[in-house]
């Protein structure tokens, strides 16, 4: 057991965060300043005005003791390249950038070329979004089961509850779309996320796309996604629906191209059902594929990994995410073994580098990266492209420089406010059930606390 004590700390949670990349949390004892009795043992470390600072000295004695050298240093946040660009702008090159993720930091070299090559990527092909311009989020919270690792608003329903649901969610759309409207905001892209989307029937789709091209002006739209994330729910009706609405980019998700991890981990779908959907995706002349695949699945080896790599880079797809395992809070998996994530690290590390080589080898290049917290060794979930084809909205959420409007149960509003450069949430309730009961609350909040009319 480590015995730490963090003086002139009030909250530790940023500090413990830190810890946490070395140590499970049945190894260590945070003491806190204001005890006076610690074991002799006990390491002091003393917060002076720089939290940074402090960081360093945990990271460099947590390193010592244990022998573990995290890539991403002193780093925990979600957004690394957000923080790359702002050192970047900040200092005036590159260079200095690198130099201060790496010194003050302590990320990684390797890591950090990776950060400032997606920052200039992304500025390349995309810029700064426009003033007035926004990314719209409506959540579907519905699955056909419940994955294990899952901590999404993700929910089993029948159809009378959808359609109360839709009904509630049909509402929200039009009165933001009045807003929009007044306030003069475009939507810059569009995204249709859950849950699973695709859970609702070809009509319900079609009602709903019919709902938002309806109530927002979509002239300047450069981007509509819709997750179809489960094989198992796509259907020629229900793409030829998306087709005729404009969604020009869709989610197939397969996770892993193997049967046997997918019943393991909850999915309900199988390998020849990831296969047929993209072919019914081609076939309904749908023009980008995302295709998500999982690193560190219970079970599954560095080999296993790559063969499911290797088959959805057959199948085309046109982006492709890769993310690691994650232990969250509210999932099964976490409920099951809470330390999963610390018993494969090198694992996880193998599968993503060796991913990397084999797609820049076909012609992919990572286009966005986020991290969560409790995944396995500490990395990173990022998403590669093929000829340019980046998700404008995945860069704009990580990016936090554009407002994102965000309708459905589940969904967190970001108002930005560029001459302060911050946002201000504006959420709604997670529950679907409490989200229909209270659907005018919803919208007297967005009223309130995102337009200005």
């Amino acid at each position: 057991m480590y015995g730490l004590k963090l003086q002139n700390v009030d909250n530790t949670n940023p500090y413990e965060e830190l810890i946490k990349l070395f140590l499970t949390p049945q190894q260590y004892r945070i003491f806190s300043h204001e005890e006076e009795s610690v074991p002799a043992e006990t390491a002091v470390f003393s917060f002076e005005g720089d939290k940074d600072r402090l960081k360093r000295e945990l990271y460099g004695y947590l390193a010592h003791k244990t022998g573990l050298r995290p890539k991403w240093g002193i780093l925990t946040g979600i957004r690394p390249v957000k923080l790359a660009g702002e050192l970047q702008r900040k200092l005036g090159s590159a260079e200095k950038a690198k130099q201060m993720l790496i010194e003050d930091y302590l990320v990684e070299e390797g890591k950090a070329d990776l950060l400032l090559e997606l920052y200039a990527y992304q500025q390349r092909y995309l810029g700064k979004p426009g003033p007035d311009s926004a990314g719209i989020y409506i959540g579907i919270p519905f699955c056909p089961t419940r994955c294990l690792y899952c901590s999404f608003t993700s929910n089993q329903a029948g159809p009378e509850e959808i359609e109360r649901y839709l009904k509630a969610l049909h509402k929200e759309i039009a009165f933001v779309g009045q807003g929009m409207a007044a306030d003069g905001i475009t939507a810059e892209s569009l995204y249709i996320g859950g849950g699973t989307p695709t859970t609702l029937t070809a009509e319900q789709l079609a009602e709903l796309l019919a709902c938002v091209r309806n109530s927002m002006d979509l002239s300047r739209l450069a981007e509509l996604t819709v997750e179809a994330g489960r094989p198992d729910t796509i259907t020629p009706e229900k793409l030829e629906v998306l087709k005729a609405a404009g969604v020009n980019r869709i989610s197939i998700n397969p996770q892993t191209m193997h049967d046997t991890t997918l019943e393991l981990i909850g999915r309900s779908h199988t390998k020849e059902q990831t296969l047929q959907a993209f072919q019914m995706a081609r076939e309904a002349g749908i023009d980008r594929i995302n295709a998500d695949l999982i690193a560190g699945l219970p079970g599954e080896t560095a080999e296993n990994f790559q063969e499911s790599l290797a088959q959805v880079i057959e199948l085309g797809a046109e982006n492709i995410t890769l993310h690691t395992l994650a232990v969250k809070r509210s999932s099964r998996l976490k409920e099951m073994d809470e330390n999963f994530h610390y018993r494969q690290p090198q694992l996880a590390e193998t599968m993503l580098s060796q991913a990397a080589e084999k797609l820049r080898n076909n012609g992919y290049r990572p286009y966005y990266l986020y991290r969560q917290k409790h995944t396995a060794g500490s990395t990173e979930n990022i998403g590669y492209c093929r000829e340019d084809a980046l998700s404008v909205y995945n860069v704009r959420i990580m990016e936090e420089a554009q407002s994102i409007i965000a309708l459905g149960a589940g969904g967190i509003t970001k108002v930005y406010y560029p001459r302060e450069n911050r946002l201000e949430r504006v959420p709604n309730v997670s529950n679907y059930e409490i989200y229909i009961e209270r659907i005018e609350e919803m919208l007297d909040r967005k009223k309130k606390n995102l337009f200005r009319r």
